[in-house]
């Protein structure tokens, strides 16, 4: 199924454990440096780079493009080292998270809370996910090198539903 990253932020209840989709639309990359930054900013009531109200974000932090490519490899990284950021992050209005492997009771809650999704993409095809990009504009954190925030214009991004809205969590129901 295809389906804009955008109009998913509006309609996270259409989404089920396990359902296989091709995610297109605006993308934010950020790992757990990223994340620690935001939190520290958050705390301290400074402006954030990007406004996280309604965005997909995206636990990857890619290489640098080779001549001619608009991204090098950009395959998720493990999604657990977020885990103590996600329920501020999901608080704060991110709907939608990418990455890899199971998450923490407290992020499924934080999930259904929140009326969020996790998505999982496939680990080891960094190079294959990176021709789903677009376009890549580095945003914020340009010090971090690969755990920056990007934003990436992606196009069919192979991803499957791992916990939907209702909390339902493909990594413990089997």
């Amino acid at each position: 199924m295809r389906i804009k990253a955008q109009d998913l932020v509006l309609n996270t209840k259409d989404l089920k454990t396990g359902q296989k989709i091709l995610l297109s639309g605006i993308i934010y990359t950020a790992r757990d440096a990223a994340h620690k930054r935001i939190i520290d900013m958050l705390d301290s009531n400074k402006e954030l780079p990007i406004n996280l109200k309604n965005i997909a974000i995206y636990y990857c932090g890619p290489t640098s493009a080779k001549p001619g490519a608009v991204i090098g490899a950009c395959g998720p990284t493990t999604s657990s080292r977020m885990d103590s950021f996600t329920p501020r992050i999901l608080k704060e209005g991110v709907k939608l998270l990418v990455g890899k492997g199971a998450r923490t009771e407290i992020v499924v809650n934080s999930i259904k809370e929140n009326n969020a999704v996790y998505f999982v993409a496939t680990g080891g095809v960094a190079a294959l996910i990176s021709k789903t990009v677009k376009k890549a504009d580095l945003i914020a954190f340009e010090d971090l090198g690969p755990e920056a925030i990007y934003k990436f214009e992606v196009e069919d991004m192979p991803l499957i539903v791992a916990i939907d809205s209702n909390g339902s969590n493909i990594f413990t129901r089997g």
